[in-house]
């Protein structure tokens, strides 16, 4: 059929590239007939069930397709991958006296409750006359969280917090506090003291008599110390990817999400790392991931992870498949099968090598799964308190966020790329490894090619009760 693409032999299904006057662009239709309760087949493995007879050349959607997940399968490991070639690279970057380089010379300044919001902000616009051209910038990074939660909702955004005063792109960071909050400076503190770190100072409002001078004289040693600091080579090991996609659409396995895979695969293959996160969007592929865990004891906390994060759903009373969303599934996403395992091409061939939790900080070279949700704000925040200089975000329907590291989107289609190109940064159609690899250490090596990269946000992952 004109226009059409089979992804995988065993599929029944193709995709239509340009649409019809029934069926959009990037929708699959049957390559076969498919009788209903017989299971739908793309990228190989099953994406859902028939819900009535499906006659060849029929649109295949929500409308006549279910999902299959099994809210109670159970897992093996079978390890498989194959093996990765060598190579070099470098970029510019920062190097710091602790822990990996860095890709921007930043100063954040870090509230530890909402309660100090606004001073941050005011502090963020009075430190502006600090920049100058050897400065990337001073952000304030305000949330609304640090007090009134409860049990591991407190404990995590200690974590979180801390995770992105240790990204490597803070040069130095400020911690502003209240005084009263539950996540008080002590505690903030006591969980940065074990990695040494020289670079960050604290002071609570309720503590100064003018929170506003006082945090101006910090922001001023700290501008004056940044400035002197310069670029230097260093190998591409020291350079971590968040792996990340949101507004997902057909097109999304086929050209953006396989096109950073590529990307992994090559940035792995020269010695550097990426990380891998959305647990709620490896549902129905989990076992190929699962197939890639270096040794069993990965594939053991893997397993965990998944298993824990399918009951947190079912204990709150909702099925694992409540997704995909109505965006997806009107740019040709039918079950969260499908998107699951378009998602998961992002992490290439390589190897699984760690599992994180929340908050925890990257360890490994190689892919790391991390466990956070699909959320595009809260996954890719999560990422780089993980510590990614960098985050490659794919979509098929456009966004113009961005979290606090420079976020990167790839479209998966020309015209989303035509229409909103001040939204994206490179278009994954056609797929050119090579280029994107480019422009990834480009960035890296201080080339301001994300057009959201004056935009810092944070968004906190929240579980239990507040106050």
């Amino acid at each position: 059929m004109k226009d059409t693409v089979i992804i995988n032999e065993k599929d029944n299904v193709i995709i239509s590239l340009t649409g019809t006057d029934k069926i959009p662009p990037a929708h699959k239709i049957a390559r076969r007939p498919i009788k209903k309760g017989e299971y739908v087949i793309k990228y190989g493995e099953i994406i859902g069930r028939a819900t009535e007879d499906i006659a060849e050349g029929e649109w295949v959607h929500t409308h006549n397709v279910r999902s299959h997940l099994d809210e109670d399968v159970s897992y093996t490991y079978d390890y498989h991958t194959e093996p990765l070639g060598t190579g070099k690279a470098t970029f510019m970057g920062f190097p710091r006296k602790q822990g990996r380089a860095g890709i921007r010379n930043e100063i954040y300044i870090i509230p530890t409750v909402g309660c100090v919001n606004n001073v941050c902000m005011r502090l963020e616009k009075m430190a502006q006359k600090l920049i100058d051209d050897s400065i990337d910038g001073i952000y304030a990074l305000p949330h609304q969280f640090g007090c009134s939660q409860l049990g591991g909702d407190n404990e995590n955004i200690k974590k979180l917090l801390c995770g992105i005063a240790l990204n490597p792109n803070a040069s130095f960071v400020l911690f502003v506090g209240l005084g009263c909050e539950n996540n008080g400076m002590d505690g903030i503190r006591e969980y940065l003291a074990p990695y040494g770190r020289d670079n960050i100072a604290y002071f609570n409002c309720q503590d100064v008599e003018d929170e506003l001078a006082y945090g101006m004289e910090i922001l001023s040693g700290f501008a004056a110390q940044a400035k002197v600091l310069v670029r230097e080579e260093v190998d591409v090991r020291e350079l971590c990817i968040g792996l990340k996609c949101g507004g997902s659409d057909g097109y999304s396995g086929l050209t953006a999400n396989p096109l950073v895979g590529q990307v992994t695969d090559r940035l792995v293959s020269c010695g550097g790392s990426a990380i891998l996160t959305e647990v709620p969007e490896m549902f129905g592929a989990e076992q190929l991931l699962m197939n890639k865990c270096k040794n069993q004891e990965v594939f053991a906390r893997y397993k965990k992870m998944i298993e824990d994060f399918k009951r947190f759903y079912t204990d709150q009373g909702f099925p694992v498949y409540e997704n995909p969303s109505p965006g997806n599934k009107k740019g040709g996403i039918t079950t969260l099968e499908e998107k699951s395992l378009g998602c998961v091409e992002k992490a290439g061939t390589s190897d699984i090598v760690d599992v994180l939790a929340y908050g925890e900080q990257v360890k490994e070279q190689g892919v790391t799964a991390l466990n956070a949700p699909g959320n595009d704000l809260i996954a890719a925040t999560a990422l780089a308190a993980s510590g990614c200089q960098m985050v490659l975000f794919t979509t098929g329907r456009g966004t113009p966020f961005s979290t606090f590291v420079p976020t990167m989107k790839i479209s998966t289609n020309n015209t989303l790329a035509a229409k909103k190109d001040h939204w994206i940064d490179f278009n994954a159609y056609p797929m050119d490894a090579d280029a994107l690899f480019d422009l990834v250490l480009d960035t890296a090596s201080g080339r301001y090619t994300c057009k959201s990269e004056d935009i810092r946000e944070i968004a906190f992952y929240k579980t239990g009760v507040t106050l």
